[in-house]
């Protein structure tokens, strides 16, 4: 794991946000603020939901309120790295989230499951291998 993650991208002058499309705004910034442990920003304007980590080190998660349900597989989707899979995966279905599958995914020693958002946007957490992040 690493010390935290990165709030800019590889430019100085650019900052990253990831933007998730939802159907219910205060319903997803709960799930995310607690899966993410981030806090909702509280001048967000109209459809939008700004979600940012506590302490102000990492990625904006923007929320975004559309009409249109979610159809199909999305394109991009967030993982989350934890060091204990099954603990983090039964925490992260408490607090709304679906599992897509029931047997963790095993390749190149990760594991991992697949599950969905209250919004049905596919997420993923992921055990690393006992060695990831040595050298």
């Amino acid at each position: 794991m690493s010390d935290g993650p990165a709030r800019f991208g590889g430019r100085a002058d650019v900052e990253l946000a990831m933007v998730l499309d939802c159907s219910d705004l205060e319903r997803s910034a709960t799930f995310w603020c607690g899966v993410l442990g981030y806090h909702a920003e509280p001048a967000s304007p109209g459809r939008y939901q700004s979600l940012k980590p506590v302490d102000g080190n990492g990625v904006e998660l923007l929320l975004q309120q559309v009409a249109e349900p979610k159809e199909t597989k999305n394109r991009m989707h967030l993982d989350l790295r934890v060091p204990d899979l099954e603990s983090e995966t039964a925490r992260v279905v408490a607090l709304g989230a679906r599992r897509e599958t029931d047997e963790p995914i095993e390749e190149f020693g990760w594991s991992w499951h697949v599950l969905a958002d209250p919004d049905g946007n596919e997420f993923c957490v992921l055990q690393p291998p006992k060695d990831h992040g040595t050298d």
